[in-house]
């Protein structure tokens, strides 16, 4: 998930610098959404993995 996130980071980085203002906005918006989907998912694991070793 996170290389998702990462490669979206790139091609809006790279379709900013070519002048590509929609296709920018738009692998911008992804990455963000992506890695905060990504966020909430490793806290999650964080939590059930912690609670399962206390078991």
């Amino acid at each position: 998930m996170l290389s998702w996130a990462l490669t979206f980071l790139v091609i809006s980085l790279i379709a900013a610098v070519l002048g590509f203002g929609v296709v920018a906005g738009t692998a911008a918006s992804i990455a963000k959404l992506l890695f905060f989907v990504f966020l909430v998912l490793f806290v999650i694991s964080l939590l059930i993995g912690r609670r399962s070793a206390a078991l």
